[in-house]
């Protein structure tokens, strides 16, 4: 098994494992993985979040996640969290039990905020109930 595989979604030090990760190692995942860089445009968006999002990555990649992609997460509990580690250069790793609303009927997950100063990008990790 490789190590990509071994992933979890509640792994500590994931940001370091995620930002190694190819393209391929990231679709392997069973969680979803969107990066954003520090203008909140989507650099990393994996199949298996794409698949059950129902945008294809060439629609995602590029674009400004908390306006265009899921302007539903644009808000205190999502948006506002990643503004505030940048802010004041802290670390961010909270998980948050959440609804996603958008082009899809409401659907419960969990969501894992990720946000390292110095890293290249911040991360939001999707995980839905099986």
């Amino acid at each position: 098994m490789s190590a990509v595989l071994s992933l979890s979604f509640g792994q500590a030090d994931i940001v370091s494992a995620l930002s190694a990760c190819s393209v391929e190692e990231l679709d392997a995942l069973d969680f979803g993985v969107i990066g954003i860089d520090a203008e909140g445009l989507v650099r990393t968006y994996n199949a298996f979040e794409s698949k059950f999002a129902g945008l294809a990555p060439h629609r995602v990649l590029g674009h400004p996640l908390f306006t265009v992609v899921a302007p539903c997460m644009n808000n205190y509990l999502v948006a506002q969290r990643f503004e505030d580690a940048a802010a004041d250069g802290s670390v961010l790793d909270s998980t948050i039990d959440y609804v996603l609303t958008l082009r899809m009927r409401p659907v419960k997950v969990n969501l894992r905020l990720l946000s390292c100063p110095g890293a290249g990008l911040r991360y939001v990790l999707v995980r839905r109930p099986s």
